[in-house]
């Protein structure tokens, strides 16, 4: 069993920055993917970045790329999301995922959750 705890969300303005992080409770090896997806009121919960551990490939949501940036530091198991940019509709609560093998974009494949962090993003 691996536990995700997300942290670093809350309230900025548009145009700020925010970065999210998710730390994983066992060491991360081999084929694992870690995801960052996001689910508004209302709307279904969809994929943001995500990121290969074994060789660093990273995975962008059109609507995000050029803003967001996903890393990954192996020594603490941690995934961070670096939000730049951020739009109203950046608002959300944002949820780190994490599955084996290859990246993939639909929510089912993934099969550890955080429990999120909301994200608010004032126009």
């Amino acid at each position: 069993q691996v536990q995700l705890v997300e942290s670093g969300g809350g309230l900025v303005q548009a145009g700020g920055s925010l970065r999210l992080s998710c730390a994983a409770s066992r060491r991360t090896v081999g084929y694992i993917v870690m995801g960052w997806f996001r689910q508004a009121p209302g709307k279904e919960r969809e994929f943001v970045a995500g990121i290969s551990w074994s060789d660093g490939s990273t995975y962008y949501a059109d609507s995000v790329k050029g803003r967001f940036t996903i890393s990954r530091d192996n020594a603490k198991n941690t995934v961070y999301l670096q939000m730049n940019s951020l739009k109203s509709e950046d608002t959300a609560v944002y949820y780190c995922a994490r599955k084996s093998g290859t990246n993939s974009y639909s929510s089912r494949e993934y099969d550890y959750w955080g429990q999120g962090t909301q994200v608010t993003v004032s126009s």
